[in-house]
């Protein structure tokens, strides 16, 4: 599905919705350039998911984890945010466990600059394509 949004409140709005749709151990890829809407649709999607806490982006530290209320969605224990703009190379991440991460079945994962870490994503990953089209309007394909 291809959506177009025309602010950050759509954005986050689409997040949130799909967010309704998340199984376990869901993985999204989140592809597109600086500014194209993918932090902004993480923090709609956290928010579907119960999450209260403010959502920034982790460009710095890495690797940012939420725990998912109980009382909203019984089998998942978090949510982790990854953006992996400042990696490198696969050598980067070994001390953060992103594979255990993605392979445990409790969390749900958004990873940005997903294409740093190919090798280690699951085949059934969820990827979306996000791209700016101008003023607040972005183009969002879920795959």
């Amino acid at each position: 599905m291809i959506y177009t949004t025309s602010s950050f409140e759509e954005t986050q709005k689409l997040g949130e919705d799909f967010a309704q749709k998340a199984i376990n151990g869901a993985v999204l890829a989140l592809h597109g350039n600086l500014g194209s809407g993918k932090t902004t649709f993480v923090q709609g999607f956290a928010k579907g998911l119960g999450i209260t806490k403010n959502i920034i982006s982790p460009t710095f530290i890495i690797v940012r984890k939420y725990n998912i209320p109980k009382s909203l969605i019984f089998n998942l224990k978090s949510f982790y945010h990854i953006d992996l703009y400042r990696i490198e190379n696969q050598k980067d991440l070994e001390s953060l466990g992103i594979e255990e991460i993605i392979n445990d079945k409790s969390n749900i994962v958004a990873i940005e600059w997903p294409e740093k870490i190919e090798k280690l994503l699951p085949k059934t990953k969820i990827d979306i394509f996000f791209e700016y089209l101008k003023d607040d309007k972005r183009s969002i394909k879920i795959q």
